[in-house]
């Protein structure tokens, strides 16, 4: 029955990309196939195989114990408001990022992650055929953020074409920071976050290769990393590290009170006029979906206004209802859906991203607004995918 419906999720992921593809001839079924094939390769072997199983507990111990010992330094700070039930999340969550934060600049610093980020992006190359910038943006977005990424290839945002700036875009928006994973393993399971991570990176190098197939010229085929004009030193990074983690948790937590104060308020309008909830409401728009991915239909409404939640507010607001209902759910939903919630795709999201390019390159920007829904489609679709192969493996 798992084969059957990933046979379904994939051809609701593949007609709704063809529907709204630039060039349907001049799609490549080969890299398709081929990412497709590492996609369930990779994770089987993170989900059933004793070193698969052996990294995924390693890394969630490992987020474990670096959630502590942020929470030591916030507990430092704050006393005993831990303790307290109406801070916990905001001190024992989110302020860690500031830790982790910290953690990723001695890494980029120590040049550990570019490194791996390098290699990585060659791998993919060699594997897909697509060019070295869009599997870098690819590799480097799960680890450095939507709007961190295009920092490091500002050099080249200026002359890459409208298709592939829309690729770069959507890997941006299907990934994940590593500096938040931490915060999302205390709302779902950590191997779920893991899997998703490597699985979205793939997902959108899909979709783009259906929405937006094109190829490049070999003399276009360069990639230039920015680095720093001035190397800081190593407690100049460490100062602008702790800032850029906090900055990134009072964000969220701005998020949080607006769209969950927001989505309340729907809810209640909803109530009195409709006699129902916006939530429930979109459950039933995006039940069909969960369904053709692998959700057994009488879960499927819960498992879509989840979906709904997460793409009109954003994954923690998501995350943290899914929370409240995830043990009266089976299994299967419970992992098809938390896989689906890892990744940036949201309506807030082409916001950050536009910003975040215009802030670099003003004509770009303006590129990525204009695009802005399709971006938000072709991300979707790549957590739709994501979703349905994790379903295989359930």
């Amino acid at each position: 029955m798992n084969i059957v419906f990933l046979l379904t999720g994939l051809a609701l992921v593949f007609v709704l990309g063809i529907l709204v593809s630039n060039d349907r001839k001049g799609i490549r079924i080969r890299p398709i196939a081929t990412l497709l094939i590492t996609q369930i390769v990779l994770a089987f072997l993170l989900l059933n195989t004793q070193i698969g199983i052996g990294l995924i507990s390693f890394v969630s111990k490992m987020f474990s114990r670096l959630m502590e010992l942020g929470v030591n330094g916030v507990n430092f700070v704050f006393g005993g408001m831990e303790n307290k039930a109406g801070a916990t999340f905001f001190l024992n969550v989110l302020l860690p990022i500031i830790f982790i934060s910290v953690l990723i600049g001695i890494l980029n610093h120590l040049r550990i992650l570019p490194l791996i980020i390098k290699y990585v992006g060659w791998a993919l190359n060699k594997l897909n055929g697509m060019g070295k910038l869009e599997n870098y943006i690819a590799v480097s977005s799960a680890i450095l953020g939507q709007s961190e990424v295009f920092l490091t290839a500002k050099q080249q945002l200026g002359f890459v074409s409208k298709r592939r700036l829309y690729t770069l875009c959507t890997s941006a928006m299907s990934a994940v920071s590593i500096s938040i994973v931490g915060a999302y393993m205390t709302m779902l399971a950590p191997k779920y976050v893991v899997v998703a991570i490597v699985l979205n990176i793939l997902s959108a190098l899909i979709i783009a290769n259906i929405i937006n197939p094109y190829k490049i010229e070999e003399e276009e085929d360069q990639l230039v990393v920015e680095g720093e004009e001035k190397r800081l030193t190593f407690f100049q990074m460490i100062s602008e590290s702790i800032m850029d983690g906090l900055k990134v948790a009072i964000i969220v937590a701005a998020m949080l009170i607006g769209f969950i104060a927001l989505m309340n308020l729907i809810n209640y309008l909803f109530g009195l006029i409709f006699h129902i909830s916006f939530q429930t409401t979109l459950g039933y728009v995006f039940a069909p979906i969960a369904f053709l991915m692998g959700v057994p239909w009488h879960e499927a409404v819960q498992a879509g206004s989840i979906m709904a939640t997460k793409l009109v507010t954003n994954e923690f607001v998501a995350m943290m209802d899914f929370k409240n209902i995830a043990g009266g759910l089976s299994p299967r939903t419970v992992g098809i859906v938390s896989v689906f919630l890892v990744s940036f795709a949201n309506f807030s999201s082409v916001g950050i991203i536009t910003g975040s390019v215009k802030a670099l390159h003003e004509k770009q920007g303006d590129e990525v607004a204009k695009f802005g829904m399709k971006l938000l489609y072709g991300s979707t679709l790549a957590s739709i995918l994501s979703g349905t192969i994790m379903g295989l493996f359930l």
